[in-house]
Formats: C-alpha cells, structure tokens, sequence
C-alpha cells in the first residue's frame, strides 16, 4: 500500500474471489437482531401533532445486527454459521426461520428465556425512513451464557476459516467472551475480526480487522473530531483522521484497520506503510442502514477466498456501494457485485 488512491479490481480477479467464496467457512457471533420494516405513505400531517400520518401498506422482517452480517455472507454463497442470543418468543423464532431459509447454520443461536429478541421497527414512507423504534436489552451476557457459546466455538474453530464479531452494544459481546475468542483464534491462525462500538468499553486490542466509521474511530481514540463538516476532500490531508488512524495502530495494533468514511469511501490502515484511500463507487445512496454489516462480511469473506488487504478493501467498497442504492436492510449478490465492477 501507498498514499495514493486505489485503483479497481478485474472483473475477472472478483470472479475468483467469488469462486473462493463459496468454498470459505466463516463464523459470525455478538448481537443478532430482528429487523422489521413497516412500509407505507404519508398524504398529510395529524391535527394531533405536527407529524406525519403512514398509512400502512405492508410489512416486512429481515435479519439484523450480527444476523445481517451472516446474511451478507450468504448471499455471497459463503458457508455461514452464526452464533449469539435470543429470546425464546415469536421474534426469535422468525429470525431463525429466516436465517434457516437462507441455509445459514442456526445451531450456535442460543434460546433463553429472560432476553427478549431485539428488534429494530422501522417506519418508512416514500423510500424515506421516517422513525425508528428499538425493543431490546442491553444487560451483559450472564458468564454461563459466555462460557457456553465459547465452549460451542471452540468446538468449531477447527471447521471455520474466519471469524467476525459484531458488537452493537446490546450486551452478548463481553470482554469475557472477546478475552476468549482471540486465545482460541491465536492459537489456530484465524482470522478475527471485530466491528466495535466505542460505548461499550472494552479491550479492543489485537484483532485482525477492526472497521469502525469515521464518528467511531475518533470516539475510540479518544480524540474529537475537529472539522464539524467542513473537511478536506482528500482524506489523505486531513490531518485531524490521520492522527486518529496513528494512534490506533499504536494503542489498539490490529493488523489491519478499515474506516468507513460515507461517500468519501474508506481508508485503509496498516502499521509501517501509508494509508490507502478507497474512493466510494455508490452511483446513488437511499439507504446506509446495514453498509456497516456488507463492509465487514464482504472484506472478511474475501480474505478468507486469498485477496490481499488491498483487494478485499475495494472488492467490500464495491458491496457496500450496491446496499448503499437499496431500501432497507440490503445485501448484495455476486451477479450485482460482478456488475459493479464491469460498470
């Protein structure tokens, strides 16, 4: 890597990624989630309060959290497993009759009985988000609960060839269960990596990818974030995200570090070389819920099929370019992401 930005990937090297894809294992575990759309159209404000009126139209439920992750994986003809907590009501059976029917392997999602499921409702009208609501508990995982889904990784750490730990702060992922993942996948040379979220303070030193957004990597250095919207457009002058980006390396050394950075694509990081710019490939943006997710499966998914840093940095940007011009939770295909290379 340079200083300099990325150039594109050949249609046919993303092919060979693809074909990878399908052979690679991995193993998503942390906060799985319920996604749940209610779709509809605004024709006038309430006399009760200025807001708008949806009138309902239909509803829709997908998979979020570490369950979206798992399903961007899948879609990429990855061998999913997945591993977390949910509740033993109707809304966990339905994320696991969906990842189920997506052929994602289920028999590591752990029922309990006093953790409800988290669900994220989402209203949207026009293509437009209008409100969120959030059911969920943020409570840490019981030790027990920890020490058996680890006690289920180590027993697969032998069938996957990578691993992706997804944070949302909704308690599953403790410095219990994070102390033990990395012990496990030290000693069998796996690939670990971790979406964190700087509210949850934790340990999170040591993995191999960290990918945090622009907000996230400035709250997890501990630093603020001078350029109150007014920033280079260059992100290879911002003085402010370089320093952020050293002092990472330093404090955290993963092996490599991805920030997001929107419609400024993202940059990657590795200790000892310049930073990397990847410029975004979006052509239009309806909707980054979930970009997060496609970036960290797709980059993952792609080391695990033999890209190098650099590759697995542009092939993720492309995915999260298709989501990116989606509603909604949005996954991309290897058809859609073989066309975005040829555009």
């Amino acid at each position: 890597m340079n200083g300099k930005s990325a150039k594109n990937l050949t249609a046919a090297r993303v092919q060979q990624l693809l074909d990878g894809a399908r052979r690679a294992r991995v193993l998503v575990i942390g906060d799985v989630m319920l996604d749940q759309f209610l779709w509809g159209r605004v024709a006038r404000l309430s006399p009760e309060a200025p807001v708008p009126i949806v009138e309902f139209e239909r509803e829709s439920f997908m998979p979020g959290g570490a369950a979206n992750v798992s399903r961007n994986l899948a879609d990429l003809r990855a061998k999913t497993r997945i591993a977390g907590i949910i509740g033993r009501d109707e809304s966990g059976r339905h994320l696991k009759r969906l990842l189920s029917g997506q052929q994602i392997d289920c028999a590591r999602l752990v029922t309990v009985n006093d953790r409800p499921t988290s669900i994220k409702t989402r209203i949207v009208a026009h293509q437009q988000q209008v409100v969120r609501v959030d059911r969920e508990t943020r409570r840490d995982l019981e030790a027990r609960l920890t020490r058996r889904l680890l006690a289920a990784f180590e027993t697969d750490a032998a069938e996957v060839d990578a691993v992706i730990v997804c944070d949302y702060g909704k308690g599953v992922v403790t410095q219990m269960l994070l102390d033990g993942l990395k012990a496990v996948c030290r000693k069998r040379g796996l690939w670990l990596s971790l979406d964190p979220k700087p509210v949850h303070r934790l340990n999170w030193e040591g993995f191999s990818l960290i990918t945090p957004n622009r907000k996230e990597a400035f709250e997890l250095a501990g630093m603020e974030d001078p350029s109150a919207g007014q920033r280079p457009s260059d992100p290879l002058e911002d003085d402010s995200l370089l320093a952020v980006t050293s002092k990472l390396l330093v404090e955290l050394h993963p092996a490599l570090l991805l920030i997001t950075l929107g419609e400024q694509g993202m940059l990657l990081c590795e200790r000892g070389r310049d930073p990397f710019h990847i410029p975004t490939v979006a052509r239009e943006v309806f909707d980054v819920s979930g970009a997060g997710d496609t970036v960290i499966a797709s980059f993952t998914l792609a080391i695990a099929s033999g890209a190098s840093p650099l590759e697995a940095a542009i092939f993720s940007n492309h995915a999260a370019g298709v989501v990116v011009g989606k509603v909604g939770t949005a996954t991309t295909t290897p058809e859609e992401l073989l066309a975005s290379f040829h555009r």
